[in-house]
């Protein structure tokens, strides 16, 4: 505690307290530690390290392919709503392909992503 040069981080503690440390220490504790959305968790085990790895990844995917979905969606109302038939068959196309991916990854039920396609294809066929 006497080394409280500008290269100094601070931790906080339980109880409001907080100690300040050498950077360099507070880098080697952070490699044994999960940032997520601003929060900083210890993991006890390395096995528990690879799994909140594992776990930023794969929400960042779904988080990806969710929006990916939202805006296949998005695009085909808006060509439904602009009433240009063509248009809407391909923007239906495209849609089709995104749920089907987004049902195999496991974004959406396959029933759900079928139900969608459905009733899109009705709304489709029903334009003039």
């Amino acid at each position: 505690m006497t080394n409280l040069t500008p290269a100094c981080a601070t931790l906080d503690h339980a109880f409001d307290r907080s100690i300040a440390i050498p950077l360099e220490w507070f880098f080697d504790i952070l490699e044994f530690c999960s940032i997520s959305e601003g929060i900083i968790s210890m993991a006890n085990h390395f096995s528990a390290l690879k799994r909140a790895r594992q776990t930023e990844r794969r929400t960042a995917n779904n988080r990806s392919n969710t929006s990916r979905l939202r805006t296949a969606l998005r695009t085909m109302r808006e060509a439904i709503a602009k009433g240009d038939k063509q248009g809407a068959e391909q923007a239906y196309r495209q849609t089709v392909s995104t749920l089907d991916k987004a049902a195999q990854k496991g974004i959406l039920h396959g029933n759900t992503a079928g139900r969608y396609k459905s009733r899109l294809a009705a709304r489709v066929g029903a334009m003039k």
